[in-house]
């Protein structure tokens, strides 16, 4: 089943077989999850809107609602998304900018094939990036986050975030020239 497009696979979940939307779970977790947690900054919380993401997904599909053909995960990150940006509505405030050590998200991504060094130097390198990205003004990290961690496109990015693609670019350099000077300033070597 594994061979199959996200399409095929969503037209097999509405004929009844489950391990279709096993398949497409396990094909996108990482992205969808690792961006929210990136915005969040809160493991359990993060595991929560994951859940919500695909629970919306699946009532979604079942409801003959799904118009994306050809786009799952930009649609499924658009609806993680915007449940991230309704949880903190709810809470009346913005995402706080923390350099706190909750969880390396990049565990969640399983580097598994380095020896213990290696995996200490890796850790301690993702360490240094998320805490930088934690620095940065929350638009920038945000399409730093979706561009790179969720592979969206510019496009995808700005339809996502409700702004122009050219500021989605602008971000995207600001945050990036951002991240540069802080390397200069703190002479940090990834």
């Amino acid at each position: 089943m594994y061979k199959l497009c996200d399409e095929q696979l969503i037209t097999l979940f509405k004929k009844g077989h489950s391990s279709a939307l096993e398949e497409l779970v396990h094909r996108h977790k990482d992205k969808v999850f690792t961006s929210i947690l990136l915005l969040v900054k809160d493991p359990f919380l993060a595991e929560d809107i994951f859940q919500d993401t695909f629970i919306k997904i699946i009532d979604t599909i079942r409801a003959e609602r799904y118009t994306e053909k050809g786009k799952f995960l930009p649609w499924a990150m658009r609806i993680a998304h915007n449940l991230c940006v309704d949880h903190f509505r709810k809470i009346k405030r913005t995402p706080m900018i923390r350099t706190g050590d909750d969880k390396d998200i990049f565990d969640v991504l399983g580097f598994s094939d380095s020896c213990a060094e290696e995996k200490l130097i890796t850790r301690q390198s993702h360490d240094r990036v998320r805490r930088m990205l934690d620095m940065l003004p929350d638009e920038q990290r945000e399409v730093i986050i979706l561009r790179h961690y969720a592979e969206l496109s510019f496009k995808e990015i700005a339809d996502l975030t409700q702004v122009s693609i050219n500021t989605a670019l602008g971000r995207m350099r600001y945050g990036l020239i951002n991240l540069r000077k802080m390397m200069t300033e703190k002479q940090i070597c990834l």
